[in-house]
């Protein structure tokens, strides 16, 4: 049977019975500050596999594709209510911190959790944090595991989506058709920006015109599958051509590399007015707008013949 538990982490930190918690763990979090905070948060375990067999204490199973759309569109954000009894059924609280845990196996383990953070923080919360390197990094520490099925307390939420780090179709279309401006950063691969690959949901290979690549996969150093702590506004901003205020969107196939792009130029780095394009490039390349780095017919046909696609 499931265990009711109103707080997690029981055996970790100490329980409070207010919901008010004092700190902030920041953005980012090593398994070594989670497992010593006083916070106790809402842990949330996005991985679609892997809880039954083992999880931090407390965790609560939220499996990633909670937060996404549908199959052929899935960078796609839930509508509000979807999204509104999600949160309910699982017991989040905006007023409770939250810690989100990837699988943390590969390095694009960072972009589901990042994309996670992305729509709590859209939705209201604002203590949040990721465990960097995910459930792997937990177990690589040293620190224990459980076995043991905690479901919270259901809460009564009334959320509403704040488009301050979102870009849609229709932003991006005017900021590739010159009515409005915009960085735009392509956190694809370097194959998929140049057109060599496409999603298979994509309509088109290709890139937005004007956009600059910076592949998720700088973020992280050689080897690690926790992202780099130390972002470099400055540099950022000089690589990409910020200035002021300028308006930066984050992309990719379907906003989960792009996550991981949004989260280290806004949260880490602390760069301002930086959005996240969530459908990205499968949505956008079933429109009618321009694209960049499309290839013709016959070298895209070649292309999928070798795996591209």
């Amino acid at each position: 049977m499931p265990r009711l538990a109103l707080l997690p982490l029981s055996g970790l930190a100490t329980l409070l019975a207010s919901t008010a918690f004092a700190g902030d763990l920041g953005p980012l979090v090593t398994p070594a500050e989670l497992a010593a905070t006083t916070e106790a948060p809402i842990v949330l375990d996005i991985r679609t596999k892997g809880y039954a067999e083992g999880h931090i204490e407390g965790a609560v199973s939220a499996p990633y594709g909670l937060f996404r759309g549908p199959e052929d569109n899935p960078g796609a954000v839930p509508p509000v209510e979807k999204l509104e009894a999600t949160y309910e059924t699982l017991g989040l609280d905006p007023a409770r911190p939250v810690v989100i845990v990837s699988q943390g196996d590969t390095d694009t383990d960072f972009g589901a959790a990042a994309r996670v953070y992305w729509t709590l923080k859209s939705t209201g919360f604002t203590d949040l944090s990721v465990l960097n390197g995910g459930a792997t990094a937990w177990v690589n520490a040293g620190l224990p595991i459980s076995t043991e099925t905690v479901t919270l307390m259901p809460t009564d939420l009334n959320i509403a989506w704040n488009d301050t780090w979102t870009a849609d179709t229709a932003a991006v279309s005017d900021v590739v058709a010159g009515t409005s401006k915009a960085i735009l950063v392509d956190a694809r691969p370097p194959a998929f920006f140049e057109g060599k690959k496409a999603a298979p949901a994509a309509a088109r290979p290709g890139t937005l015109p004007g956009a600059q690549n910076l592949p998720y996969t700088e973020f992280f150093r050689a080897g690690a599958t926790a992202i780099d702590p130390t972002g470099d506004a400055s540099a950022l901003k000089a690589r990409l051509g910020i200035e002021a205020d300028d308006e930066v969107v984050s992309f990719c196939n379907t906003g989960h590399w792009a996550a991981t792009d949004w989260f280290a130029l806004s949260e880490v780095a602390g760069i301002e007015n930086v959005k996240l394009y969530p459908a990205s490039m499968v949505e956008y390349s079933h429109t009618d707008g321009k694209m960049a780095n499309q290839p013709g017919l016959f070298t895209n046909l070649l292309n999928q013949l070798k795996g591209g696609n």
